[in-house]
C-alpha cells in the first residue's frame, strides 16, 4: 500500500490494514519496519483513530504477537511518548480505551498480554486517578481480587503494586482492606498469585511514608519469607530471585521495618546464601540483601552488629564464595585484560565485592575479629583454593579494617608471606595482591615498620620466570609499597630493586615488562633525587622501548615506557633530564603528527606525560605548550557517550562491559562509556597542571580554556571534571592577571571582563553541587579569585553579596546534615563503630567549614568594613557553632571568623569587641588546642587593633596569655601552634598595651624565641623583635642588656633557616643588627650559637652575614 493511502485506511478504521501495519512493525526487514514506523507516527496525529485501532487489535486480533505489541504501543502512546495522545483524545474515545483495557484484563487468556495491559492501566491511572479521572478502576480491582480466579487476582495485585509507586496517597485509605487481602493471597496455592501479592506487599512497605502505616504489615513478614521458601522448594529459582529482590528493596528503603523480626529474616537469608545446593543467582541475591542491610547505616545504625553470630556467619559465607575459582591455563598466559580473570566464577567476583562492602559497613572491629578466627585456618588448609581465598580476603577487607589492621601489621604481613612461598602460583599471586593492598591501606605505617620483612620476599618473586603473572604482580605490589613510602625507607633497597626490574625489562614477558616499567616509575616518583644514581642505567632502556616497541600488542608497553620516562624525569629534575626531555618531546610531536589508532592508550598517557615534563622543566617547557595543548583541549571537549533506554525495552540483563557504567533513573536505563569520561577528566586535570606551573606563560590559552571550563562546572556526569573546572578558573585569572601586570598582552579591563564571565557561574554552582569535596573546591576557587583580583579593585560588593547569599545556604545545609547525624546517634542500636563513622563524616564536613571560613577571612581582609553587613547576616549561623555540645572544629571556625572581624573591620571591632572578648577568654581555657590557638590569636588582634574595647579585659587577657605560655605542656607537639600564637599575642601586648603588662614579661617573650611551628606567626614575631631592638626597647634587651646573648642566638637560628621564619625584607635588617650585636659580645658567645647549627644552616648564615 502507498504511504498516504495506507494512513487514510488506518484512520478510517480498516482493521486489516492495521493488522498488516503491526506485522510490518515486527518485521525483521529494516526497510519494511521503517515504513511501518513512519506510518504509525502519522496515525498518532489522529489520536482517536490511533487509540481505537490499538484497542480493537488488542481485543480482537487472532495473533498473540500482535496483541502483545498493541499492549506495548498503547502504553507508549498514552503514557511514555513525550507528546502523549491522551490529552488530545475525545471523551468517548478515552472512555472506550479505559473500558476495553479492563475488559481485556478480564477476557485475555494469555498471561504475557495481560501483564502488559496491567502495566498500561497502572501508568495511565497514575496520571488521572487523583483527579477523579477513572472512578470505576478501584472497584473493578477489588472485584478482581475477590473473584477467586488466580489470573484475575494476579492482575489486580500487579496493578496495585505498580500504582503504589505513583499514587500511594490514593491507596492509603484502603490499606486495612488491602492488608487482609494480601495476607490471604500470600498463602495462595498459585505461585503467580503469591509472587504478585509479595510484590504488592513489598512495594506498599517501601512506599508508605509513615512508620505507623508500615508497621501494620509486620504480620506479613513470615508469609513473605514463606513465599521464598516455597519457590525454592518447587525449584522456581526465577520467582525466588524476584522475591528476594523485593526484600532488598525494603532493606534499602526502610531497614528498620525488619528490626522486630530481624533474627528470623536474617537467618533465612543466611541459610539461602550458605546453601551450596541452591542456584548461584539466588545465593548471591540473599547475600546482597544481607550486605544491603549492613550498609543501611544512616537509617539503622549498628542494627546488624547486634545480631549474635551474624558477622561471623556472613563473613565465612562470603569468603567461601571465593572458592568459585579454577586454575585455568589461560589465566597463567594472559597478556591482556581479556584473560586476566579466567577461571573466576560469578560467586568469586561477587564475594570479593561483598567482602569489601561488608568490611566498610559492618566496621573494622567486627570483620577483623571474624578474619582473625577464620583466615589462619584457611591458610593452613591443603586445598590451594582455600589458601587463595584467605589472601584475597585480606586484600578485600584491608580498607574497611585498616584501623584494626594497623595495630596488627606484623602478624598480617607474616600471614601474607606464607603465600609467597606457596607451591601454587595462584596463591603466590594472591599473596602479592594482599601485600600490595595492605601497603596502600596501611601506608606509610606498614612501610616504616615492615619494610625489611616485606620487600625482600617480593623481590625474590621477581625471579619466578616460570610464572610471569606472579612476577608482574610482585612488581605491582612494589608499586603499592613505593606510593605510600618515603624516600629514606626505600633508599636501601633501590640498588636491588632497580637491578631486578631492569632484568625483567630485558628478559620478561610483555605483561611483566609493563609491570616493571610501572614499578620503576613509582620508585622514581618516591625516591626523587636518590634516583639520579640510576638515571643513566634506566633512561636508555626506556627510550629504546619507546621508539622500538611496534605492533598493536605493544601499544600499552610503549605507553608505560612514556609514563616511566616522564616520572623519572620529574624525579631527577631539569638539570639531569633537560636534554633528554627535548628528545621525548620531539618523539611525542612525531607521534602526534603521524596520528594514533583510536584504541591506542599512548594518547591518554601522552596527556599526563606532557604535564609531568612541564613540571620538571618549568618555564623551559613553554616552547612545547603549542604541541601539547591541542590534543588536551580536544580531549577536554569530549562529549559523554550516553545511551538512554526505557527499562521495558531491555531484556533485564545489564551490559557486561567494564567500560560501561549503568544506572536506573525514573524508569530509564542510562549507560555511560566511562573511558570517555576518564579521558576528559584527565585532560581537564592536566590543563590545571600546566596553568599552575607556567603561570603567565599559559596566557595564550586562557580565554579558550575559560570558555571551556565554565560550562563544565555543571558537568554532572563526572566529579573529577567538575573538580578540575573549579580548580582551573582561579588559575586562568591568575595567569591573565600576571600577564597583565607584566605587560604580556591583556590589560586590567580584560581581566575584569574575564572575571565577570567566571564569577556568576561559579557562585551559582555552589548550591547545585551534590559532592562535598567539589563543594569545597568551589569555595576555595571563590576564595582564591577574591584574593587574585585584590577584592574591591575588581569585584563589587554586589558580586560579593551574591557569594555570601550562597554561603548562607551552605551553612544551612551543613546544619541539616549535622542534625541527621545527631538523629542517628539516638538510635537504640547506636554503638562505638557508628560513633567513629559519624566522626569521620564530621571531619570531612570540617573541610567545608574551613573553606567557608577562609572565604570570609579573605573578604574581610580586602573589603574591611564594606563586608561587615554581609558577615553580620551570617552571624546567627556562626554563633550556633559556639553552642554547648558543638565539636571543637566548629568552635574553632566560629572564633576565627570573630578574630577576622576584630582584625580587619574597625567598625565591627568597635561594635562587637565587648561580646567577642569574653568568648576568646573562655576559648583560651578550651580542652582543644586549636580552639585555644585561635582564641589567643584573637586576643592579640584585639590588643593591637581594638585598644578601647580591649582595655576592660586586659588583665584577664594577660593572665590567659601567660598561662598558655607557661603551662607545663605548652611546648608539646599538640600545643606547638597554640604556644606560638600565645607568644605572638604576648609580643602585641608588650607593643600595643604596655600599661597592661609588667615590663619583666619582655624577658619571658625573648626566652621563648625563635618560633618554628606556625611559620606565619613566626615571621610576624621575628619582625616585631627586630623593631623592638631597633628601638632599643629596655624591656626586651633586659637590665644591662642581659638578654643580648639570647637575642643573638634567636637571630642566628632564624637567619640560618633562610626565609622560612623571616620575611625577605626583614632579613637584611636582622643581619645588620646581628653584626652590630656581635661587637658587644664576647667572641665565644656568637661562636657557640653558630656551632649549634647544622652545617647547611651555618653556611646559609655565613652567606647572609657576608652579603
Amino acid at each position: 500500500m502507498t504511504a498516504s493511502a495506507g494512513v487514510d485506511a488506518l484512520v478510517a478504521g480498516d482493521a486489516a490494514a492495521f493488522e498488516q501495519l503491526c506485522a510490518m512493525l515486527m518485521s525483521s526487514e529494516n526497510e519494511q519496519r521503517s515504513q511501518a514506523e513512519a506510518a504509525f507516527e502519522q496515525l498518532k496525529k489522529h489520536p482517536d483513530a490511533c487509540a481505537q485501532q490499538l484497542v480493537r487489535a488488542l481485543r480482537q486480533s487472532p495473533s498473540l504477537e500482535t496483541r502483545g505489541l498493541c499492549a506495548v504501543l498503547l502504553r507508549k502512546v498514552l503514557t511514555r511518548d513525550e507528546s502523549s495522545i491522551w490529552p488530545r483524545m475525545s471523551a468517548p474515545a478515552k472512555a472506550a480505551v479505559k473500558a476495553e483495557m479492563l475488559g481485556c484484563i478480564q477476557g485475555e487468556e494469555q498471561r504475557a498480554v495481560t501483564k502488559k495491559v496491567c502495566d498500561c492501566v497502572s501508568e495511565l491511572a497514575a496520571g488521572i486517578i487523583e483527579d477523579q479521572g477513572w472512578p470505576e478502576l478501584l472497584p473493578f480491582m477489588f472485584q478482581l481480587v475477590q473473584s477467586g480466579q488466580p489470573r484475575l487476582v494476579e492482575s489486580a495485585l500487579l496493578i496495585f503494586a505498580a500504582m503504589a509507586r505513583y499514587v500511594m496517597g490514593v491507596l492509603v485509605q484502603y490499606m486495612g482492606t488491602l492488608n487482609g487481602v494480601l495476607q490471604q493471597c500470600l498463602g495462595s496455592n498459585e505461585a503467580d498469585v503469591r509472587l504478585a501479592a509479595m510484590k504488592a506487599t513489598c512495594v506498599f512497605i517501601s512506599e508508605l511514608e509513615s512508620a505507623e502505616d508500615r508497621d501494620k504489615f509486620q504480620a506479613t513478614l513470615p508469609a513473605l519469607l514463606s513465599c521464598i521458601g516455597r519457590a525454592l522448594n518447587e525449584g522456581d529459582d526465577s520467582s525466588a530471585q524476584d522475591a528476594i529482590e523485593m526484600f532488598i528493596e525494603i532493606a534499602e528503603a526502610h531497614p528498620r521495618f525488619l528490626r522486630r523480626q530481624l533474627p528470623a529474616v536474617v537467618d533465612a537469608m543466611l541459610q539461602i546464601a550458605e546453601s551450596e545446593s541452591l542456584d548461584e543467582g539466588v545465593r548471591m541475591l540473599a547475600a546482597e540483601f544481607l550486605v544491603t542491610l549492613c550498609e543501611a547505616r544512616e537509617k539503622a545504625p549498628g542494627m546488624m552488629r547486634k545480631l549474635p553470630q551474624f558477622g561471623d556467619r556472613l563473613f565465612k559465607c562470603l569468603v567461601l564464595f571465593l572458592l568459585d575459582v579454577e586454575d585455568d591455563p589461560e589465566w597463567h598466559s594472559a597478556e591482556d585484560e581479556k584473560h586476566e580473570h579466567e577461571g573466576e566464577g560469578d560467586l568469586f567476583d561477587f564475594g570479593q565485592e561483598c567482602l569489601d562492602r561488608a568490611a566498610l559497613s559492618l566496621g573494622a572491629n567486627t570483620v577483623a575479629a571474624s578474619a582473625g578466627a577464620l583466615l589462619p585456618v584457611l591458610l593452613a588448609d591443603g586445598d590451594w583454593k582455600r589458601r587463595h581465598a584467605a589472601l584475597i580476603t585480606i586484600a578485600q577487607i584491608a580498607e574497611g579494617c585498616c584501623k584494626v589492621f594497623v595495630k596488627q601489621m606484623e602478624g598480617l604481613v607474616t600471614l601474607c608471606l606464607q603465600g609467597v612461598t606457596d607451591a601454587h602460583p595462584k596463591v603466590r599471586w594472591a599473596s602479592c595482591q594482599a601485600l600490595g593492598q595492605l601497603c596502600t591501606d596501611l601506608g606509610p605505617d606498614l612501610q616504616d615498620s615492615q619494610h625489611a620483612t616485606l620487600l625482600p620476599p617480593l623481590i625474590l618473586l621477581m625471579d619466578d620466570f616460570n610464572n610471569p603473572r606472579v612476577q608482574a604482580h610482585a612488581c605491582a605490589a612494589v608499586v603499592n609499597f613505593a606510593e605510600a613510602s618515603d624516600q629514606d625507607t626505600l633508599a636501601p633497597y633501590l640498588d636491588t630493586l632497580i637491578s631486578k626490574l631492569l632484568a625483567l625489562l630485558q628478559r620478561g614477558r610483555r605483561k611483566v615488562q609493563e609491570a616493571a616499567l610501572t614499578a620503576i616509575a613509582a620508585l622514581a616518583d618516591t625516591a626523587e633525587e636518590y634516583f639520579i644514581k640510576y638515571y643513566d642505567s634506566c633512561m636508555p632502556i626506556m627510550t629504546s622501548i619507546l621508539t622500538h616497541a611496534s605492533g598493536k600488542e605493544m601499544h600499552l608497553l610503549r605507553a608505560k615506557a612514556l609514563e616511566c620516562v616522564s616520572l623519572v624525569g620529574l624525579a631527577v629534575g631539569k638539570e639531569r633530564f633537560g636534554e633528554d626531555a627535548k628528545g621525548v618531546m620531539q618523539y611525542m610531536q612525531q607521534v602526534q603528527a603521524a596520528g594514533l589508532e583510536a584504541d591506542d592508550p599512548l594518547a591518554s598517557y601522552m596527556l599526563q606525560a606532557g604535564a609531568r615534563i612541564c613540571k620538571a622543566l618549568g618555564q623551559d617547557f613553554l616552547p612545547y605548550l603549542q604541541l601539547v595543548m591541542p590534543p588536551l583541549l580536544a580531549a577536554a571537549q569530549l562529549k559523554p557517550d550516553v545511551n538512554v533506554v526505557d527499562l521495558e525495552d531491555t531484556d533485564g540483563e545489564e551490559e557486561d562491559d567494564e567500560d560501561i557504567e549503568t544506572f536506573v533513573v525514573g524508569g530509564k536505563r542510562v549507560s555511560l562509556h566511562t573511558s570517555v569520561l576518564e579521558e576528559k577528566a584527565t585532560a581537564c586535570n592536566m590543563i590545571c597542571c600546566y596553568a599552575d606551573e607556567l603561570k603567565e606563560g599559559f596566557y595564550p590559552y586562557v580565554e579558550q580554556v575559560t570558555q571551556l571550563m565554565v560550562p563544565l562546572l555543571k558537568f554532572y556526569f563526572n566529579e573529577e571534571v567538575r573538580a578540575s573546572a573549579a580548580q582551573a578558573l582561579p588559575e586562568m585569572l591568575r595567569s591573565a592577571s600576571l600577564a597583565a601586570a607584566k605587560g604580556l598582552g591583556p590589560d586590567a579591563a580584560y581581566v575584569r571582563t574575564m572575571l565577570g564571565f567566571v564569577w556568576e557561574p561559579l557562585v551559582e554552582a555552589i548550591p547545585k553541587e551534590p559532592d562535598m569535596e567539589i563543594l569545597v573546591n568551589l569555595l576555595e576557587a571563590v576564595d582564591e579569585i577574591i584574593d587574585i583580583v585584590d577584592g574591591p579593585k575588581m569585584l563589587t560588593l554586589e558580586q560579593i553579596a551574591a557569594a555570601f547569599s550562597q554561603f548562607a545556604g551552605v551553612v544551612s545545609e551543613y546544619e541539616e546534615r549535622r542534625e541527621g547525624r545527631l538523629d542517628r546517634m539516638k538510635s537504640e542500636d547506636f554503638d562505638a563503630e557508628e560513633q567513629e563513622a559519624i566522626m569521620l563524616e564530621h571531619e570531612s564536613e570540617t573541610e567545608l567549614l574551613d573553606a567557608l571560613g577562609s572565604c570570609i577571612t579573605t573578604t574581610l581582609r580586602l573589603f574591611g568594613d564594606g563586608a561587615l553587613p554581609l558577615v553580620e547576616a551570617l552571624m546567627p549561623a556562626v554563633s550556633k557553632l559556639l553552642e554547648k555540645g558543638r565539636f571543637p572544629e566548629e568552635r574553632r571556625v566560629a572564633i576565627c571568623i570573630m578574630d577576622d572581624v576584630l582584625e580587619h573591620s574597625p567598625a565591627g571591632g568597635e561594635k562587637y569587641a565587648a561580646q567577642v572578648l569574653p568568648i576568646l577568654l573562655q576559648g583560651c581555657a578550651d580542652r582543644d588546642a586549636t580552639v585555644r590557638q585561635c582564641s589567643v590569636y584573637g586576643l592579640g588582634c584585639a590588643a593591637q587593633h581594638r585598644s578601647q574595647g580591649f582595655q576592660p579585659h586586659a588583665a584577664a587577657a594577660v593572665q590567659a596569655v601567660l598561662g598558655l605560655i607557661t603551662a607545663p605542656d605548652a611546648r608539646s607537639a599538640d600545643n606547638e601552634l597554640c604556644f606560638d600564637n600565645a607568644v605572638s599575642a604576648l609580643g602585641k601586648l608588650l607593643e600595643f598595651q604596655p600599661a597592661a603588662i609588667d615590663a619583666q614579661a619582655g624577658g619571658l617573650f625573648v626566652s621563648q624565641l625563635p618560633l618554628k611551628g606556625d611559620t606565619v606567626e613566626a615571621r610576624v614575631v621575628h619582625k616585631q623583635l627586630v623593631g623592638f631592638i631597633q628601638r632599643s626597647d629596655p624591656r626586651i634587651l633586659g637590665d644591662s642588656n642581659a638578654n643580648l646573648p639570647k637575642i643573638v642566638e634567636v637571630f642566628a637560628k632564624v637567619l640560618a633557616k633562610g626565609h622560612k621564619l623571616v620575611d625577605a625584607d626583614v632579613s637584611p635588617q636582622m643581619a645588620t643588627l646581628l653584626k652590630q650585636m656581635q661587637a658587644h659580645l664576647p667572641p665565644g658567645v656568637f661562636a657557640g650559637c653558630v656551632a649549634a647549627l647544622k652545617p647547611k644552616q651555618q653556611q646559609r648564615l655565613q652567606d647572609i652575614l657576608s652579603a
